[in-house]
């Protein structure tokens, strides 16, 4: 019998999030999908407090490393997240060829997610450097700060990245 992976936000951790579109399809590849993605990651933040150390938005899944205030807000972040990025993916799918092939009832994410607690900096640095090295590993860039639609740029140069990023000591 698999062990279910519990999720722990009792203490003050970054944490580690990934998730993945229904059944792995490619629905983040336009621009405008990304966009999307990071708007409501952007709002969410605003809502709820929170703050994003890194991120990089694949074709198929997402990788995030977020810091509350609080405990207890993950859970609350992502489905808020999840829902309100669903809604406005949808709506720019169905006017794409790709999105017409989709049935309608199929939904945008997976209903879970994957959430890793950090508690050192050593582990947020690997695990930073993880993400930022997605692009790299799949072939699509050189260098991860030549990936767009990663945190890579901010930490390289300080560029802007769509979203604000906070280093939490």
């Amino acid at each position: 019998m698999p062990v279910s992976r519990r999720i722990i936000d009792d203490r003050l951790y970054v944490h580690f999030v990934t998730f993945s579109c229904y059944r792995r399809r490619m629905l983040l590849d336009a621009d405008r999908s990304k966009r999307i993605v990071l708007g409501c990651l952007h709002s969410e933040m605003q809502r709820q407090a929170a703050k994003c150390v890194g991120f990089v938005l694949m074709s198929n899944h997402v990788h995030f490393l977020l810091w509350f205030d609080v405990t207890d807000q993950l859970s609350h972040f992502l489905k808020d997240w999840k829902r309100n990025s669903s809604s406005e993916l949808a709506t720019f799918l169905r006017r794409t060829e790709y999105g017409k092939s989709i049935p309608p009832s199929d939904p945008i994410w997976t209903p879970r997610y994957y959430a890793f607690e950090i508690e050192t900096t050593g582990v947020l640095e690997q695990k930073l450097n993880y993400i930022h090295d997605n692009p790299v590993r799949a072939g699509m860039v050189s260098r991860q700060a030549d990936y767009r639609w990663s945190s890579a740029r901010w930490y390289e140069r300080r560029e802007d990245v769509g979203i604000p990023i906070s280093w939490t000591d």
